[in-house]
């Protein structure tokens, strides 16, 4: 039953008020000037006109001197002034109200202070504090058709408290109190279910006896909740006025200085400027990409022409560039490319050295087809021992020994010049590894080949 009763309040309190009147700014909202406005139509005197601030402060360290503005007319006049007490570039809504009930004249969009040489009506250097705090549960939170919790200090307020709510642009209205509990942690205050649709920007304003906004205010958007819930909602729910909002004709925006219906008068030749520059700014940034392109595709061209070039040159293996070979001659050949001569002697049969046994080791084998063996040594190095390994003798077929008769004499062995070809695949010599020998290759030796013996 409290739940519908609730329901019911909500519903009577967000109910569309058919307004028989209108009001608009009668001067521009300037800082420590002078804020004039003015009532249209045939509404219910008095008539009342709530400023409140909106959105951050523009002064440094977030210094606040704005506070809530609440004047009354006075008896049935239709119009009022009073002294705004704003810095310039700083915002503001207002919202007007008669007899009949609190926003009945409509709520303005965010108000924009422009500049002037007087800041006498504030102190730049001082934040201002309302005479009470309001907080609210769930903390800096308002969910759509989910309770919320308004709270106070009763030791700070004058009366009982009254919240009102502000939609920009919209409808405004009262908060209707439910019943005052205390809660610990929480202070005095009462639940209130938001009849508001999520996502709508939603100012809660609070006062007591001695006024309105005198507990300040709150800026919240509403939000869908965890679990969506839309059951509180009706046609007759607070929202954003569609069309043109309350005030007239007022800034809104640094670039206006005169506005009609909250819409900047300059903002059609803004905006076709800003379209003139968006399409400069497209061709030339059009006409960069092009030569970026064309300027890229000439370099890969030249890149590629010049590594073909590099490739088809022929590549001389006669033409090193060691050190010491950069001053040779035409078609003279670099030092790794020279024959060194290899001097050995003449192969030769037998040896001064051989002798006693040595000497008469080769004996005949029985039914060789060669004959005696006759392998002797040399008394020569290392490269002669190998060469004369193999006796230099005609031989014949006819088995037996050979005749000593053609036998060469044991003169000295003549030597003779040859080339040692030392293949470097494996590097220059200087970068074998130390201790490791040296390969020399040496021409065949066709002296063990035998003559075919002549009948």
């Amino acid at each position: 039953m409290h739940r519908y009763l609730v329901a019911s309040q909500l519903a009577l309190s967000f109910s569309p008020l058919v307004s028989s009147y209108t009001w608009s700014f009668t001067t521009t909202p300037q800082q420590c000037a002078t804020l004039s406005l003015q009532i249209s139509g045939s509404g219910s005197p008095p008539y009342s006109v709530l400023v409140i601030p909106y959105g951050p402060t523009p002064l440094p360290n977030n210094t606040e001197v704005r506070t809530i503005v609440y004047q009354q007319f006075d008896g049935s006049s239709t119009s009022t002034s009073f002294q705004l007490k704003y810095p310039s570039t700083s915002q503001f809504v207002a919202v007007v109200s008669d007899s009949t009930g609190f926003g009945s004249g409509g709520t303005s969009v965010a108000g924009y202070v422009m500049s002037s040489t007087d800041s006498s009506c504030f102190n730049p250097n001082t934040t201002v504090m309302p005479d009470f705090p309001f907080n609210i549960y769930p903390t800096n939170q308002v969910v759509q058709c989910n309770a919320s919790r308004l709270w106070w200090d009763p030791t700070q307020v004058e009366g009982t408290p009254s919240f009102q709510g502000v939609i920009p642009g919209g409808q405004s209205f009262s908060i209707p109190e439910g019943s005052i509990t205390q809660v610990s942690n929480e202070g005095t205050g009462f639940s209130w279910i938001p009849s508001v649709r999520e996502g709508t920007t939603l100012m809660i304003v609070a006062g007591d006896d001695r006024g309105l906004g005198t507990g300040g205010s709150g800026l919240y958007t509403v939000a869908q909740g965890i679990f969506p819930n839309s059951s509180c909602l009706t046609t007759t729910s607070p929202s954003s006025t569609i069309g043109s909002p309350a005030g007239g004709t007022y800034p809104t925006s640094p670039s206006s200085t005169d506005t009609s219906s909250g819409t900047s008068s300059s903002s059609s030749s803004s905006s076709s400027k800003t379209n003139v520059g968006a399409i400069v700014g497209g061709i030339i940034g059009g006409l960069a990409a092009l030569v970026i392109i064309a300027l890229a595709g000439f370099y890969f061209i030249r890149r590629k022409t010049a590594t073909k070039v590099t490739k088809e040159r022929p590549v001389d293996l006669f033409q090193g560039d060691p050190e010491d070979d950069h001053d040779l001659a035409p078609g003279e050949l670099g030092n790794y490319y020279r024959p060194e001569p290899f001097l050995a002697t003449e192969p030769a049969e037998t040896s001064p050295m051989v002798g006693g046994e040595e000497g008469r080791a080769g004996t005949a084998m029985s039914g060789s087809r060669y004959g005696t063996s006759d392998r002797r040594q040399s008394t020569f190095g290392s490269f002669s021992d190998m060469r004369s390994t193999t006796p230099d003798y005609e031989m014949g077929i006819t088995g037996g020994t050979i005749p000593s008769s053609s036998r060469k004499s044991p003169t000295p062995r003549q030597l003779r010049p040859i080339n040692i070809i030392q293949h470097d695949d494996a590097g220059a010599a200087d970068e074998q590894a130390e201790g490791q020998p040296d390969t020399v290759e040496l021409p065949p030796a066709y002296t063990n080949i035998r003559k075919p013996v002549t009948n």
